[in-house]
């Protein structure tokens, strides 16, 4: 398991490179250029720029989050074809700096949802919380209302430029059905994974978060069957998952661990935290540790441990400690809190059964 750190990049992160190379094990970066809106080829010097920060702090920046999906190829619109192949331009930029993931998604419109960034626990912590009945009746209009005036930095899923053509973006989508998806996913992959194969980049599908359908519009990365169609589109170790623990965890049917167990080579890349479930359906973000939350967060560590697996990991969300003023979710004390969390399950496997000298996933 290779531990790495999403980072949102000089000027719009609250946590710094050193900071994050303090963190026992971390050995590189998860990022991204967020300036640049979807659709747009990122530009050499701005890889480059980051590269350089990243190497002069020990850091390598192998994993990618995220080169994001336009809308247009979402929606199969004519226009597709030209944002696919600025697509396939950046994968190549990226193999020059020594990119080997990319993580991406294929939610409409939404990254991710959420109800209210800063929930307080009952130690005085705060979280991310979905309150399920109010996500069922809320005007979407309001809840981007809510993350703008929550948040000042830039929130991944709820960029500026794709939340002014909010309006545009629903209407684009009324008869746009699963299957459809389906159909502009297949498009897609059959044209970036060969080019993702020819530069020794792995593809890395985000799974919809919450993994159901919401404001009227369909999500189809939901759980196990749906990752068994998506290997299937194109059977290339490039088309691949990243396995997000909370994401699934969110939906109490779905096999984590299982998942692991039959998808293990196809995943390159782990967002591993925790979750608890209500229930009436809510969910909150709970610390990584496996009694606090919903997900059996021991039983994946030790499913990722029993096939020797040598992808890339993260800690993803945390709570907010300590008075810290970060992105929600995305501080610096819980997630490191929960790094160290997942290094004591993983060395004491280590302990009663090394998997030194075993074939990893990566």
């Amino acid at each position: 398991m290779r531990m790495v750190f999403r980072w949102f990049g000089e000027g719009n992160d609250t946590v710094s490179l050193s900071h994050i190379k303090q963190i026992p094990g971390v050995e590189g970066i998860v990022w991204a250029l967020h300036d640049v809106p979807a659709g747009e080829e990122w530009p050499m010097e701005k890889i480059f720029e980051v590269r350089d920060q990243a190497v002069k702090h020990g850091l390598h920046l192998d994993v990618v989050e995220s080169v994001n999906v336009h809308e247009d190829i979402k929606l199969g619109r004519p226009t597709r074809d030209l944002y696919i192949q600025n697509y396939i331009a950046t994968i190549e930029k990226l193999a020059q700096v020594g990119v080997k993931v990319i993580c991406y998604n294929f939610m409409p419109v939404f990254d991710w949802a959420r109800t209210e960034l800063h929930k307080k626990m009952d130690d005085g912590s705060t979280a991310l919380f979905f309150e399920k009945s109010r996500i069922d009746g809320i005007d979407p209009f309001k809840l981007v209302e809510e993350i703008n005036r929550n948040s000042t930095l830039t929130m991944p899923g709820w960029e500026p430029e794709r939340l002014a053509h909010l309006t545009s973006l629903f209407e684009a989508y009324k008869g746009v059905s699963a299957e459809d998806l389906w159909e502009h996913l297949a498009y897609f992959l059959k044209a970036v994974v060969p080019a993702a194969e020819r530069c020794g980049i792995r593809m890395a599908i985000h799974p919809d978060d919450p993994p159901w359908p919401i404001f009227g519009l369909p999500r189809i990365i939901t759980g196990q069957e749906s990752l068994r169609r998506l290997l299937r589109i194109v059977d290339s170790p490039s088309n691949g998952i990243t396995l997000c623990s909370g994401s699934f965890g969110a939906n109490p049917e779905n096999d984590i661990i299982g998942m692991i167990h039959e998808f293990h080579e196809r995943i390159p890349f782990a967002h591993i935290r925790n979750v608890r479930v209500y229930d009436n359906g809510d969910f909150i973000e709970t610390s990584h540790r496996t009694q606090d939350g919903t997900v059996d967060i021991a039983g994946i560590v030790k499913a990722y441990h029993d096939h020797g697996f040598s992808g890339y990991a993260r800690p993803d969300h945390g709570r907010h400690l300590w008075d810290e003023e970060c992105r929600p979710g995305y501080g610096l004390y819980d997630r490191a809190l929960g790094i160290m969390y997942l290094w004591g399950l993983w060395d004491a496997l280590e302990r009663v059964e090394p998997i030194h000298g075993k074939g990893g996933t990566v």
